[in-house]
């Protein structure tokens, strides 16, 4: 048995394909609150003081949205699993030394800190540590209709994370062939003892729309929701085209600015900082600094949406006015509300752009130049 010192590796299963939650994107890299579900599960882990380090495995061709899934957060190379769970546990295993392993479902993104502690704790006692739930539902076997009647009795739901000694899961993946669902069934299946300790029903396994509805809930029970305005204005100067809401339009001048001078994006960016209490586009941004010269505004409103979701922050709502004579801004509503969506990675249903003239009074009025007004509706950990 290793030495009360070993070193604590948490190993995140994340390279399955999510299918049954329906979607494109494989459900551990969609965003539940803000942050991938694989964030969550990542940065619970990372927290706790006894693990001393978390490592990833992915699918194959998962390396892309994986990495963005994760942003900074440190998880060492990217470990590419197996077409099996068993496959993919063996891949991690072999990139890391010996000592103690917590296997873990990317899918299970909220981890008390206590079945932590009673899993390392329990695993002295044993070769391995489950966390369980007793079954509380009456139990029976049939399609359709009713065959028989199971006695619940002994009977217990295994969650994860589950604790083992490297070498021992090593030993029984080995001795152990065929598909598993989980680390615990190999090790009783190679004869190994598991220890069972209390698990959490904050461990249950996000599977379907239901799940994230109740993942979406729990958590926005512990958000609170932060409003935020932002204000732009920039002169026209020199020839078009124009960007404006992340959108080239034609126009016949351009806008003075330091960077791409898009008065919409900045506004946005404005809402968004405010919103969370991050000071203004000018501290984040300055227009002394040569690098911004002429930039894309697209960058610093991924920016501002990024330090937000760093904070483990949502982004609810965005809304744009736009204030100017000309251009005419309809025939590109669709397409501003389309990219502000896909800048700030939320659904368009998010995202409002509208119009306004200042009915030809005042610089906007006078043709002089363009103005926007945003709201960013936020919510951030209480």
């Amino acid at each position: 048995m290793p030495p009360a010192h070993s070193t604590v590796t948490a190993l995140i299963v994340a390279a399955g394909s999510g299918s049954r939650m329906g979607g494109d994107l494989p459900k551990q890299f969609r965003l539940l609150a803000g942050k991938s579900v694989l964030a969550h599960a990542v940065d619970v882990l990372v927290a706790h003081p006894r693990i001393d380090a978390v490592r990833v495995v992915i699918g194959d061709g998962q390396q892309g949205i994986a990495r963005t899934a994760l942003g900074e957060r440190d998880v060492g190379d990217l470990i590419l699993g197996g077409a099996e769970r068993s496959d993919s546990v063996r891949a991690g295993l072999a990139a890391l030394g010996d000592g103690i392993v917590l296997v873990h479902d990317a899918a299970r993104p909220f981890c008390p800190p206590d079945v932590i502690d009673r899993l390392l704790d329990a695993l002295p006692r044993g070769d391995g540590a489950v966390p369980a739930l007793g079954v509380a539902d009456t139990l029976a076997k049939g399609v359709g209709t009713i065959d028989a009647m199971v006695d619940r009795g002994g009977l217990i739901r295994i969650q994860t994370p589950q604790a083992f000694h490297a070498e021992d899961l090593r030993y029984a993946l080995g001795e152990v062939r065929g598909r598993a669902t989980d680390e615990s069934s190999v090790m009783v299946a190679a004869g190994l003892k598991v220890i069972i300790v209390e698990g959490d029903a904050m461990l249950d396994k996000l599977t379907n729309a239901a799940d994230w509805a109740r993942a979406e809930q729990r958590i926005g029970a512990t958000m609170v929701s932060r409003t935020g305005s932002g204000f732009d204005v920039h002169a026209f100067s020199g020839s078009g085209p124009i960007m404006l809401g992340g959108v080239e339009v034609a126009h016949d001048r351009g806008l003075s600015g330091h960077s791409d001078a898009d008065v919409a994006l900045h506004a946005i960016t404005d809402a968004l900082l405010g919103a969370a209490a991050l000071g203004d586009i000018g501290d984040h941004f300055p227009p002394s600094d040569p690098q911004w010269k002429g930039a894309a505004s697209d960058q610093f409103l991924v920016q501002a949406a990024a330090l937000i979701r760093k904070r483990g922050g949502t982004i609810d709502h965005v809304d744009c006015t736009i204030i100017c004579e000309a251009p005419k801004v309809g025939p590109h509503r669709l397409a501003m509300r389309t990219r502000i969506a896909a800048i700030l990675a939320i659904p368009i249903d998010r995202v409002s752009v509208k119009a306004t003239t200042s009915e030809r009074l005042g610089f906007t009025g006078r043709g002089e130049g363009i103005a926007a007004q945003a709201t960013a509706t936020i919510r951030m950990p209480a």
